[in-house]
């Protein structure tokens, strides 16, 4: 029973930062088609900024500036180096948005070296949130989720609620007739990658005190948060947050659990042929654990082509 409800909330929490992150790349891959490999490097940059910033103004001031700082920078991006290639196909975007992913993964290696930094929540956020079977929860992941539900909920109503949202959505399905209605679609675009950018950054800022801050953690996310979008369906929110607590919790109770494959057919007495053939039989799910994600995304794509909630054209 222990196993099974730290299992969740750990899965769920997980699943939640996976959102926070795949949120902004949902809205630049669903609307603008931009294939932008350097995402996951904004939730590094939040991060690092947030720990510059929280050591000379504190946490707090730390988690709500760097966001904003790494916006500026996606702002940038799109505008002076995006911008230039988008009209020559995806092969250039990659390439592009690749290199400068690279980019900032040496810059933050030369201004704060190779290894881990000492970016830690503040004392005041540091004690348990509730006691489960002589095992304390901390906190700071509640908090780490509840950050994700607020931004899950604001960003719904933005896009579904104001005029703000009726312009981005009309861009993103008619560009043409959005132009022709006197609303600058590549302002709305750089708005959104952005606002994209920002979104990642806030939650390495968040992310950043609880898990290791450090250089390779960009690489970690890199290709989850694509399969995110895709199991999610392109452009739906809401299909995003669901494919990031589904790999967030499968991939949770994978990494707990030492089932192989022979002990399953030890089940039906065949385990000690299992062990007489080895290999694969003798794999558990726990060390395979990183292929949940994967395998997941082939499940959803051989049954729903267009993702758990996209649209079918």
């Amino acid at each position: 029973m222990e196993f099974l409800v730290i299992s969740i909330l750990n899965g769920a929490i997980q699943g939640l930062l996976l959102f926070m992150v795949s949120a902004g790349l949902t809205l630049i891959f669903g609307m603008m088609g931009v294939l932008n490999f350097a995402h996951a490097s904004f939730y590094m940059l939040g991060a690092y900024f947030a720990y510059t910033l929280s050591g000379l103004f504190g946490f707090w001031t730390g988690i709500i500036v760097a966001p904003l700082l790494v916006g500026v920078i996606g702002v940038l991006v799109e505008r002076f180096m995006l911008r230039r290639v988008h009209a020559h196909g995806h092969a250039h975007e990659l390439l592009l948005t690749f290199g400068i992913a690279l980019i900032f993964e040496e810059l933050v290696k030369l201004f704060y070296g190779d290894f881990p930094v000492n970016y830690t929540m503040p004392e005041g956020l540091s004690f348990a949130a509730f006691s489960l079977f002589d095992t304390n929860y901390p906190f700071y992941r509640i908090f780490i989720g509840l950050v994700a539900l607020v931004m899950f909920a604001g960003l719904y109503l933005l896009l579904t609620r104001t005029r703000v949202g009726i312009i981005v959505r009309g861009a993103e399905r008619l560009p043409k007739m959005a132009e022709a209605l006197g609303h600058n679609v590549p302002l709305i675009f750089m708005g959104v990658f952005g606002v994209g950018a920002a979104l990642a950054g806030l939650g390495g800022a968040v992310a950043g005190a609880f898990f290791p801050t450090n250089p390779n953690m960009a690489l970690d996310l890199g290709i989850i948060v694509f399969v995110v979008v895709v199991v999610g369906g392109l452009g739906s929110l809401e299909g995003s947050l669901l494919a990031s607590l589904l790999i967030g919790i499968f991939t949770s109770f994978a990494v707990g659990l030492d089932w192989s494959l022979a002990s399953l057919l030890s089940l039906v007495g065949l385990g000690d042929w299992a062990m007489g053939v080895g290999g694969l039989m003798t794999l558990t799910l726990s060390s395979i654990s990183g292929t949940v994600p994967f395998l997941l995304m082939l499940i959803v794509l051989l049954v729903r082509p267009a993702g758990l909630m996209g649209s079918r054209i």
